[in-house]
């Protein structure tokens, strides 16, 4: 089965750049809201979306993610609005819709139910930030069943065996983490990303996407000089709380202008 995430890396690259993954989290500001949030941010640059539903315990989230997702739970957010929201957003736009969640919610809901409701609202696949592929195999079993796309996240201090475990479980794309520790925009990107993702094209990694702490064109471009995909969140979720859809349009217009390569 071909991985609808790589297909949309690959129409980027084909157009002569690299691919801009927009996050933003479910239920913020309400679900309606969140999910045409989602259709905006697809419509002005986003070649692949990733959207969180609100988690009450977001060890990974920086203070903006999790002032949104606080919000959305206090707004009545439950799980099964996930796939309701998805099934709207991949029935508006083209982009794969990944869906980014901590793995407890996805385990209480049921592997092989939480999968087949993804797969049944157009989803493309999960980004699971708390799993490792050795313990995953119910989930690397639905995912392969289902077709959805796994995507695992690797680290600066992963070592060359989690990253060779890694690179074969990962469809996609790897989540390719800057820094260590929570997500928010950076002054300065980690030089870490850099050799991360030389370590993980050792591994045969085709597809690596950066994430955590880019928040402007200018540093989406100095990712793609060495990655496959820049990922941008919190700069997002920001531009839509201050600014509403029109903010975040602004802002993912600006993003995406980044991702254009120079031509050799």
């Amino acid at each position: 089965m071909t991985s609808r995430v790589a297909a949309a890396i690959a129409a980027a690259r084909a157009e002569g750049r690299g691919a801009f993954v927009g996050y933003l989290p479910l239920g913020f500001p309400d679900l309606q809201g969140s999910i045409d949030a989602a259709v905006a941010l697809a419509d002005n640059g986003a070649d692949i979306l990733e959207l969180g539903p609100p988690y009450s315990d977001p060890v990974m989230d920086g203070t903006v993610i999790q002032e949104a997702t606080q919000a959305a739970l206090a707004g009545g957010f439950r799980l099964r609005d996930t796939f309701t929201a998805v099934a709207e957003i991949t029935r508006r736009v083209d982009v794969p819709v990944l869906v980014m969640t901590y793995w407890n919610p996805v385990l209480q809901y049921g592997v092989d139910r939480y999968a087949d409701d993804l797969l049944a609202a157009g989803g493309a696949g999960l980004i699971t930030p708390d799993i490792t592929p050795d313990a995953a195999g119910e989930w690397i079993a639905a995912s392969e069943r289902t077709g959805l796309d796994r995507v695992f996240l690797a680290a600066p201090t992963s070592t060359d065996e989690r990253l060779a475990l890694i690179a074969e479980a990962s469809t996609g794309f790897v989540y390719t983490v800057s820094t260590m520790g929570i997500t928010g925009e950076r002054a300065q990107l980690d030089a870490a990303a850099r050799t991360l993702v030389a370590r993980l094209r050792e591994h045969g990694v085709e597809n690596a996407c950066v994430g955590i702490g880019i928040s402007n064109a200018e540093q989406v471009a100095g990712v793609l000089e060495y990655a496959d995909g820049a990922i941008v969140g919190t700069a997002l979720v920001r531009a839509l709380r201050d600014g509403g859809i029109d903010g975040l349009a602004a802002s993912a217009t600006a993003l995406a202008a980044g991702t254009v390569r120079p031509a050799n």
